[in-house]
């Protein structure tokens, strides 16, 4: 089976979808996207078809390796997010060339459904106890939130005490045993992150996220001296060689590669099994789209070490288009009770909506993420 075309679209709300085509008329689907530059990871798309065009679909270990190896400088998140997409639709033209869902192909299911998070408040939350209170009422049993706002390297306790009263507004509103995730959102510089990760320890928290950036996961070690809490990071790292180091160096506890950045449903599988190895568990990035959605889902269902999935339904970004509209069922991501079956369709499991992909790439975007100072003027994390 030959690959003979690509189209690419880029779709509201701040989404890169790719459609790879066939001389046996199946087509695939990948998401390679990096949230605030679609227009670059699209220009690294066709860098990379190049790589692909007219070679047998079924190779995906093969042109994996090509894609990533035959490039002198390699790795990144515009490189790996070209990567991630291609390989999900290599993948899910496999699955539907041997009429089976992807993880099948992968060894098989280790589970029938995963336990999902919904997203509550927004860049700067509020009003978040009864949000998660709406949340839990739907039946989700895990929510997540942004935690701070902007932070100095070294700020107030004033700000400390806003984050504490808004996680315990949650906490009150949910009771004792609803799963809370609190996301640094690398907002957080080390001398805070020991802080506020020691003084949210009276919350049961089920993880604090990117307590610092990947960049400075060296301090993770002086954090997790601070708290008990678990540890998640990962979204903003590429590789099975980027997540090397932080899992020999022991101070995580949860990885959260994403599909779309982190080279895709080949790559991921590997970083799982890497993680499995040090015991470290695994919950997938996913602020995105259906079709990132269904290939974490898909390596969720392989993964011993998977225990809850990030998905965007409602979430903030989706600004006039969500999850389901761009897909012809949605009850492929039916959430019951907490949880989501793993997708049993052909390949990923879902069928993409091309019509609506196209009426909505003349819609398009330029999501950018916003940009923030403080008082003194100068730049702020986001």
């Amino acid at each position: 089976m030959k690959i003979t075309g690509y189209e690419l679209f880029k779709v509201p709300p701040r989404w890169l979808f790719l459609k790879l085509e066939t001389d046996e008329g199946l087509v695939g689907w990948g998401e390679p996207v990096i949230e605030g530059k679609a227009a670059t990871v699209e220009t690294a798309v066709h860098e990379m078809m190049t790589y692909i065009i007219g070679k047998d679909a079924l190779r995906i270990e093969d042109h994996w390796q090509t894609m990533y190896r035959a490039g002198f400088y390699r790795g990144g998140p515009i490189l790996m997010s070209a990567i991630a997409g291609i390989d999900q639709a290599l993948w899910d033209l496999k699955g539907k060339y041997y009429n089976a869902p992807v993880y099948q192909l992968l060894g098989g299911a280790c589970r029938d459904s995963i336990r999902v998070y919904s997203w509550i408040g927004g860049d700067r939350p509020s009003d978040v106890g009864q949000a998660a209170k709406s949340i839990v009422d739907a039946g989700f049993t895990a929510v997540k939130m942004n935690g701070t706002e902007e932070l100095q390297y070294i700020d107030s306790y004033e700000k400390i005490d806003q984050v504490l009263e808004r996680v315990a507004a949650i906490r009150e509103s949910v009771g004792k045993y609803v799963g809370i995730g609190v996301d640094f959102h690398g907002r957080v510089h080390k001398p805070m992150a020991k802080i506020l990760a020691k003084e949210l320890e009276p919350f049961k928290l089920m993880f604090i996220e990117e307590p610092v950036l990947a960049e400075n996961n060296e301090a993770l070690r002086e954090i997790a001296r601070h708290t008990s809490i678990p540890i998640a990071t990962g979204e903003r790292m590429f590789s099975r060689w980027d997540f090397k180091s932080l899992l020999a160096d022991g101070y995580v506890d949860i990885i959260q590669p994403d599909l779309s950045h982190a080279g895709g449903i080949t790559e991921c599988k590997k970083i799982a099994s890497m993680a499995e190895a040090y015991d470290v568990a695994l919950a997938p990035h996913c602020p995105l789209g259906p079709i990132a959605l269904a290939a974490c889902l898909q390596v969720d269902a392989t993964a011993h070490n998977a225990f809850i999935q990030e998905q965007s339904l409602g979430i903030h970004y989706n600004q006039g288009s969500d999850l389901l509209d761009y897909i012809v069922d949605g009850s492929v991501f039916a959430y019951k009770d907490g949880f989501v079956q793993i997708p049993q369709g052909p390949g990923l499991g879902i069928e993409v909506n091309e019509a609506h992909v196209r009426k909505m790439v003349a819609v398009g975007h330029q999501w950018q993420n916003p940009v923030w100072r403080h008082k003194d003027g100068s730049i702020a994390e986001w």
